[in-house]
């Protein structure tokens, strides 16, 4: 370092340039190895290797590092009306007795043989054997679990379909949860609360969720009401 004392801040500059979009950058975010910077500080006029290049990375306190989600968008101002009046309305369907469900697909899965996180006990060196590639079985296919959460019981049904997640399926599921679960426990109910994303196969904006809610409720008699989440909260 004494005898290139711009070897460090060219290197910081490589790793951070001033702008990641810049294309007369040298370097993009996405040829960052340890290997390529080291080409570059070569190209500039610096005698290094990789094994250098690695050490000043260390000395500088770099590590690989994936990304993170933790920017969002600008908090709207009826954010906190906006739950104030989703929970307002669940509580009184469950102070009525009314049955209140929240609604959902979850990540769609291959099935069959195939790595998964997580561990289980297993004799020692006898680990379960699974597929090297994870390429879809066309025979088992992929499936879509929906869930359906009984919110003053604390209790779930969830349909695995082995089609598209579409809204006739995410109503059927409701159908199957009321058959088997909810009619059981809610013998005298008149009303149905359903909260639920605002996108998706449930989403607002879906005609075919509303026919087919609206098919259910002609059904069952029961009156059915949707809440659904403002966007970009489903997670909160």
């Amino acid at each position: 370092m004494d005898r290139d004392p711009t070897l460090r801040s060219d290197l910081e500059a490589l790793i951070e340039p001033t702008s990641r979009g810049d294309p007369e950058s040298p370097l993009r975010w996405t040829c960052k190895s340890i290997r390529k910077l080291a080409e570059e500080l070569t190209r500039q006029g610096h005698k290094t290797s990789h094994r250098m290049v690695a050490a000043l990375l260390h000395q500088l306190g770099y590590s690989l590092q994936g990304n993170q989600k933790t920017l969002e968008g600008s908090r709207h101002p009826d954010r906190n009306a906006q739950f104030e009046h989703l929970n307002e309305a669940v509580q009184l369907q469950l102070s009525l007795g009314e049955p209140v469900i929240s609604v959902d697909t979850k990540k769609k899965e291959l099935v069959g043989p195939f790595k998964n996180g997580g561990k289980e006990l297993r004799p020692k060196g006898e680990p379960e054997e699974v597929r090297v590639h994870d390429f879809i079985d066309r025979e088992l296919g992929r499936v879509s679990p929906y869930g359906v959460y009984d919110q003053g019981k604390n209790e779930a049904w969830v349909s695995v379909g082995t089609d598209h997640d579409t809204s006739a399926f995410a109503v059927e599921s409701i159908r199957r949860w009321w058959q088997t679960m909810g009619k059981p426990l809610y013998p005298t109910a008149k009303r149905l609360l359903i909260t639920a994303d605002c996108g998706g196969s449930n989403g607002y904006r879906v005609r075919l969720w509303k026919l087919e809610l609206q098919k259910l409720a002609d059904e069952t008699g029961l009156e059915m009401a949707v809440c659904h989440f403002p966007p970009g909260t489903s997670k909160w």
